[in-house]
């Protein structure tokens, strides 16, 4: 299980990766991801490329209220940590 702050790294990658002129600026989570330039088809990318490196499935509409990065990695911490408890759970014997 990753921590919040190995989530926030790969949501920062792909940040970098997609949005231009972020390669030598440093990210405050406590920003959005629009206010250093992100576009819709940005921010899609950015959410699906990062759910897709960390395994996890979000609702879509679950990241409807998000108002900034911390608030993204704050969402993606906890899906995995349901799907991390599900997979202990499975895993007991009975």
């Amino acid at each position: 299980m990753r921590s919040k702050q190995e989530i926030t790294a790969v949501v920062v990658k792909h940040m970098r990766l997609n949005v231009t002129e972020l390669e030598h600026t440093v990210i405050d989570s406590s920003k959005s991801m629009i206010e250093y330039g992100a576009n819709s088809l940005d921010l899609m990318e950015i959410v699906s490329s990062s759910l897709r490196e960390l395994g996890l499935k979000v609702p879509r509409t679950e990241m409807a209220d998000l108002r900034n990065i911390d608030d993204f990695v704050e969402l993606l911490w906890r899906h995995q940590a349901a799907k991390y408890q599900a997979a202990v759970g499975d895993a007991e014997p009975r």
